[in-house]
């Protein structure tokens, strides 16, 4: 990563520290879990300063914004390959999924319709295999 974002804006040390957080992290952190990684490493960054980084972040496309079927949102690094989300009602487990499928529909919208996508979000919603079966304790979710 270079020493500015997109849009002529510095990649402070505090911005770098909240982006590599969400490249590391193997969940879909939300701005509180964010914020409370950043601050044991630095102390000083406030919860102001996590939140203008993710908001600079999207406007770079360096960072994706998802609705998981909660009232607040969850963040990712940009991935390569486009993925989707499925949420489960009962123990709050996010799996990913690709599907080529998806791809190949919003192609044909755009070509039937005269259309530009510049951001798809697919998200399912239901209750994973574990909870369906009663072998989950809800208390040992994996979010």
């Amino acid at each position: 990563m270079g020493a500015t974002l997109s849009l002529n804006r510095k990649m402070t040390r505090q911005r770098k520290l909240v982006l590599e957080i969400l490249e590391e992290s193997q969940e879909h952190m939300d701005a509180e879990s964010l914020y409370a990684e950043a601050k044991r490493h630095d102390p000083k960054i406030s919860l102001a300063t996590v939140y203008r980084t993710l908001a600079l972040l999207k406007d770079a496309r360096l960072v994706q914004e998802h609705r998981l079927g909660e009232s607040h949102a969850h963040f990712e690094t940009i991935q390569e390959n486009p993925h989707y989300h499925f949420t489960c009602l009962k123990c709050g487990r996010v799996i990913e999924f690709e599907s080529p499928q998806v791809m190949e529909v919003a192609s044909k919208l755009c070509e039937s319709k005269g259309l530009q996508v510049t951001d798809m979000h697919l998200l399912f919603s239901g209750y994973c295999s574990e909870c369906r079966e009663g072998k989950l304790d809800c208390s040992e979710s994996e979010v």
